[in-house]
């Protein structure tokens, strides 16, 4: 059956948010063509469980943009591409700088020439930097205190400028911790490194690794260990498409937290995966990592009251199962 609705490019699809994305313009009806660099990205998922057009290429080459412009119709483009290992970002600012604002700024002039005037970007919590206030709502100051985040803050006063001079729209989405898994199994988290707490606690009950380590015990927080809000990835890409459909019935340009509004500490997630896998996962503590705030929780009301979003799956517990699922099928015995 053709869909009426219109062709999507989803730069970064390959990727772990990106893919779950795609996967849910596709339930929703949209034709999606993936640009991806696949530096990052699963070139597997894409042909078996997406089944959609993926043009290897960056979004720093622009005679390749300007061509796949040229060559298909797109009502708008959705934008995950890009480095966010915070560590990373510190010790090769200059990597961060040329693919995540080097690389926006000639996809957008890209968009420009071609008339393209929508856009949904993904943002993140790292433009807050230390919060003031918990939960954060969008209208919190933004001081990062990495690269990272000053690279995504960079898009978002672009993307600023390019609406008053163009009339470009977008969403900027300013989301916590992505996790879990697509709950049918089809897609997850498969980073190389990894350097997120839930996909690690579960390598530990696979056997992959010994223990879980602990980064501080001494945060004025009720455990003592730091306390992150944690959004289903599916729940984050349904917000996408809410975004998209937002700015193509002519919204105006908006910023949107994607939180649930509570967040889990390190060791209620380390606990409750121990209930939901069974296993009795060790851990470690270590002194604490410098630049972790104590508390990062975001105010997700913004996006419930103007997308109508409503978080499926906020529970840590179901987060964790379908997290679970997957990791059991993509790295359990063979």
């Amino acid at each position: 059956m053709q869909s009426d609705k219109p062709a999507i490019l989803v730069t970064g699809g390959a990727g772990y948010i990106g893919s779950h994305a795609v996967l849910a313009l596709q339930r929703a009806g949209y034709h999606v063509v993936i640009l991806d660099n696949l530096v990052y990205g699963h070139q597997d998922l894409v042909d078996q469980v997406l089944n959609v057009e993926l043009v290897v290429g960056d979004t720093n080459d622009r005679a390749l943009l300007d061509r796949l412009f040229s060559s298909r119709k797109f009502a708008a483009v959705m934008h995950f591409a890009a480095y966010a290992y915070v560590g990373e970002s510190v010790t090769k600012p200059d990597k961060y700088y040329r693919n995540n604002v080097v690389g926006t700024l000639t996809l957008l002039e890209a968009m420009t020439a071609a008339a393209i005037d929508k856009f949904v970007f993904s943002s993140t919590c790292a433009t807050y930097g230390v919060p003031n206030t918990v939960p954060i709502p969008e209208d919190h100051p933004q001081n990062p205190i990495n690269p990272y985040g000053a690279t995504k803050l960079m898009v978002e006063r672009i993307l600023a400028d390019f609406d008053q001079a163009y009339g470009l729209k977008s969403v900027c989405f300013r989301y916590f911790n992505a996790a879990g898994a697509d709950p049918k199994g089809q897609l997850g988290e498969d980073h190389a490194p990894e350097t997120h707490l839930i996909p690690l606690v579960l390598m530990t009950a696979l056997g992959k690794q010994d223990s879980i380590s602990i980064f501080g015990t001494d945060y004025p927080t009720p455990d003592g260990t730091c306390i992150r809000d944690y959004i289903h990835v599916t729940d984050l890409a349904q917000a996408h498409v809410l975004g998209l459909e937002y700015l193509l019935k002519g919204g105006h340009s908006e910023t949107f937290n994607l939180g649930n509004g509570s967040g889990f500490s390190v060791r209620e997630v380390i606990e409750s995966a121990r209930q939901v896998t069974g296993t009795p996962i060790a851990a470690i503590e270590h002194d604490r990592r410098p630049g972790d705030p104590p508390a990062l929780v975001g105010s997700g009301e913004k996006a419930r009251t103007i997308l109508g979003w409503k978080p499926e799956y906020p529970d840590i517990s179901q987060i964790l199962t379908h997290a679970w699922q997957w990791h059991q099928k993509r790295h359990g015995a063979k």
